[in-house]
């Protein structure tokens, strides 16, 4: 038994015990002590006078804390460390860097790049903009985010759209031979610093004009520090399966582990590729190439109105000033309007019918908020590109929108496979104070609880240990954390107390900016930041290192 003269400072009584492996539940007791979990036992093995606190967990369950490997709030956390929206789905642990980073600043990085942020950061861009400019090295920007205090821990990828623009700006082509070698001393560099990889999204300028083979000479630094190169494939629409086959190409080539982000296929006529990819992940890891995936449990993406324009739009950082010159709008109008293979075309592959626009914030605009592109195209009496170019130009602002375009059959399938992950794709935010930002997508309030409550309760498209593997142990396996992620003794202290009969999320696509419901206590690194399902404002994150962290 364990000793009874031992001094824990929480014992967690009465739960059932998920601890993060896939094995099943079992009635238990979890002490915590420090930062670290002290014992997991059956019940009543751990005497409760050895505790501080004793907390009853009656019918609910007790699991680790869950690792999002695919946050957004690098942003969010500027303004707020709490992480609200991100604690009460029972994240404990974020990490960063899809496309860009703030850090490092440098090299071919414009200023025009860091003034885009203002509208985003309001009275505190002039503060971000002071601070950015100092983060010389990837890891100066997370010691700076850790410094201010955060509820959750932190880590990041280093963005692939940072990386390429800092040795070649926003230019299109190949780089050159010295381009190349400033982009993989940026990637070693940020890996030394303690990225977990490099995280491209390869349908975003500047990361959409890298080709496969710059795509390989990058990977090669992150395999030699044993990182991992997470993607945003170059397609999730038609050429869904051959973008899926250069990930694994530069895989096999490099040897560098992948991850699929968001994996999806997207747009009815791509639905029933889904289980080619599927079968193309399985066979590559048959053969000994370490790919996996993450998803999100949603029927539409959340991106931006730009993404209707073809990528050639945006180089050299030109994009509004080519939205205003007459003959370059035509000519991006009419890639807009004829689709061809060459890019991907989120516009014309969803139809305005399925395209919700979300982001607006001009005054003149809010009346078009949560409403479809066809019915504002018919309300203004214009094609549905015009719309998209107008809206942009008067904005000059990404847009931020709903793409209703997968399907809750594929959603179902991919969840079941061993190998897929849960993530938001979104930032942690506080709902009472975003004010008239537009709408965010429900992934970022809802995603956990959604999964738990919905496809795991309600549905039974997998077991509730399966799901709670997928967001907890297997993520920090793919990251290589191996200090947290399961309930064990020794183990980081990342814990998550919820009720599995109300566990729910709240966020709709009409209504997105409510918080879940059903967890009821969280703690970070053995501090309690969630109690009763109400933040108590404590900062016990800490940064998380990827393989290559040299100290």
């Amino acid at each position: 038994m364990t000793d009874p003269s031992a001094v824990h400072d929480t014992l967690i009584t009465g739960a059932r015990v998920v601890d993060g492996t896939g094995n099943p539940w079992f009635y238990g007791d979890v002490a915590l002590a420090g930062d670290r979990i002290a014992a997991v036992a059956p019940a009543g093995r751990v005497e409760p006078t050895s505790a501080r606190e004793v907390v009853d967990g009656s019918g609910l369950i007790v699991c680790p804390g869950f690792i999002d490997i695919q946050s957004h709030s690098i942003l969010p956390f500027f303004r707020d460390g709490r992480s609200l929206s991100k604690v009460t789905q029972g994240v404990t642990t974020e990490i960063m860097g899809e496309a860009w980073t703030p850090a490092p600043f440098g090299g071919r990085i414009a200023t025009p790049f860091e003034e885009a942020l203002r509208p985003l950061l309001g009275d505190r861009y002039d503060e971000w903009e002071a601070r950015a400019r100092r983060w010389s090295r990837f890891g100066d920007w997370l010691a700076d985010l850790e410094g201010r205090g955060v509820s959750v821990n932190v880590g990041s990828f280093i963005g692939g759209g940072t990386v390429r623009e800092y040795g070649k700006g926003y230019a299109l082509g190949e780089p050159t031979a010295d381009e190349l070698v400033t982009m993989r001393k940026v990637v070693a560099g940020a890996m030394a610093d303690g990225a977990f990889g490099l995280a491209t999204a390869l349908i975003y300028p500047p990361g959409a004009y890298a080709g496969t083979e710059e795509l390989v000479a990058l990977c090669e630094v992150v395999a030699a520090h044993r990182g991992v190169h997470i993607t945003h494939v170059r397609s999730e629409e038609a050429r869904l399966l051959e973008a899926l086959e250069e990930a694994i190409g530069i895989a096999e080539r490099t040897g560098v582990a992948t991850e699929i982000y968001h994996l999806k296929a997207a747009g009815r006529p791509n639905w029933d590729k889904m289980p080619a990819a599927i079968a193309r992940i399985d066979a590559a890891r048959a053969a000994g190439i370490d790919v996996t995936a993450d998803m999100y449990p949603y029927v539409a993406a959340g991106t931006g109105l730009a993404s209707c324009l073809p990528p050639w739009a945006e180089a050299d950082g030109k994009l509004y000033d080519n939205l205003r010159d007459p003959e370059k709008r035509r000519r991006i109008r009419d890639e807009m309007v004829h689709p061809t293979s060459d890019w991907e075309n989120l516009g014309a592959n969803a139809g305005p019918e399925h395209v919700v626009l979300a982001g607006l914030v001009k005054p003149e605009h809010i009346r078009y908020r949560g409403r479809r592109l066809s019915e504002v195209a018919a309300e203004r009496e214009q094609h549905w590109a015009d719309v998209v170019l107008d809206l942009l130009t008067a904005e000059e602002q990404g847009i931020f929108t709903f793409y209703f375009d997968m399907s809750e059959e594929n959603l179902h399938l991919q969840m079941r496979q061993p190998w897929i992950k849960f993530a938001t794709d979104a930032g942690g935010v506080d709902p009472s104070t975003l004010g008239d930002t537009g709408l965010h997508h429900p992934r970022g309030f809802g995603t956990y609880p959604r999964v738990l409550g919905r496809y795991v309760r309600e549905e039974g498209v997998l077991p509730l240990e399966d799901a709670i593997r997928k967001m907890s142990s297997a993520i920090a396996d793919r990251l290589g954390l191996r200090d947290r992620g399961l309930l064990r003794a020794g183990m980081l202290a990342d814990v998550v107390l919820f009720d599995p009969a109300t566990i729910a999320d709240r966020a709709t696509f009409e209504a997105p900016h409510q918080l879940s419901v059903g967890v009821r206590d969280v703690w970070v690194n053995g501090e309690r930041v969630l109690h009763d399902g109400v933040h108590t404002g404590a900062t016990p994150g800490r940064r998380v290192h990827g393989p290559g962290f040299s100290g």
